[in-house]
């Protein structure tokens, strides 16, 4: 890691504060804005210490309602924030709100910005060939002091190949980062997360899913009124119709009603669902 790990300036090497969840579905969310998640990151840091930051929308909080395994992933990492505004509606349904969505695309740049303070070391990985250093090199643009400590962009099935993942594992490793930004999807980033995290314990991994395209413009990200109005998943199926319609159709949409009415219920019942909810 680097000789100072990423600080910005109102954060201290304190312990954090004992984390407050709210249980959605079997997954416990921690209750933090976009500037309080970021300032976790990056007070663990200042404390030598990494973590892994997962960022459920509908489709990972689907998922875990159905696969004990998978919930149990997802729960396991050190902080958890809603990226979906119908998980934002649910929880204020059910009456205990989470209070803003906090997108993995929309947390890259700020936590870049504010850990390149110190001369924090990111890695981007996954993305479409040739993406990830694009990014890098907005990203250095953007975010005085940050050092790109690598790319690296997985061929097909990497994840089946012992031999490739021994050396993305050194690649890592040798990397000596403070954040790795993994760009793959979901679920193949949290695997690969679950997976590698550990040969590099000081590091903080973020999965990003499609960000980097966002950063670099390769794909244009829904405006801000319509992510507000939680429809930017009406903006990404126009783009990709064939790719997405099953996702977004077939089970997102049904599982925000359920997700809805579940929360609605929790009020009638008495409102609030402190972590755990089961």
């Amino acid at each position: 890691m680097t000789a100072t790990p990423a600080t910005h300036e109102s954060t201290s090497a304190e312990p954090p504060a004992e984390r407050e969840r709210v249980g959605i579905h079997g997954v416990g969310f921690d209750r933090v804005t976009m500037a309080q998640a970021v300032d976790r990151v990056l007070s663990a840091m200042a404390l030598g210490e990494g973590g892994w930051v997962v960022t459920p929308n509908l489709e990972i909080l689907r998922r875990a309602s159905k696969d004990a395994a998978w919930r149990d992933k997802i729960n396991a990492a050190d902080l958890v924030v809603a990226d979906g505004m119908p998980i934002i509606w649910a929880s204020r349904l059910g009456g205990c709100a989470l209070p803003e969505r906090v997108a993995g695309s929309s947390m890259i740049e700020p936590l870049a910005k504010s850990a390149g303070e110190k001369g924090a070391r990111v890695f981007l990985l996954g993305g479409n060939p040739g993406v990830a250093e694009r990014a890098a090199g907005l990203l250095e643009q953007r975010c005085p002091g940050l050092v790109i400590a690598g790319t690296e962009c997985p061929p097909m099935g990497f994840e089946a190949d012992d031999r490739y993942m021994a050396g993305l594992e050194e690649k890592v490793v040798n990397a000596n980062s403070d954040l790795v930004y993994v760009a793959l999807g979901s679920p193949k980033q949290e695997l690969l997360i679950h997976r590698l995290r550990h040969a590099a314990p000081k590091a903080w991994w973020l999965g990003i899913g499609i960000s980097l395209s966002f950063l670099t413009g390769e794909v244009q990200r829904a405006p801000l009124w319509m992510q507000r109005l939680g429809l930017e998943w009406l903006h990404r199926l126009v783009q990709e119709p064939r790719r997405l319609a099953k996702r977004y159709l077939v089970n997102g949409l049904p599982f925000a009603v359920v997700l809805l009415l579940s929360g609605l219920l929790r009020r009638v019942r008495g409102g609030g669902s402190r972590w755990p909810d089961r």
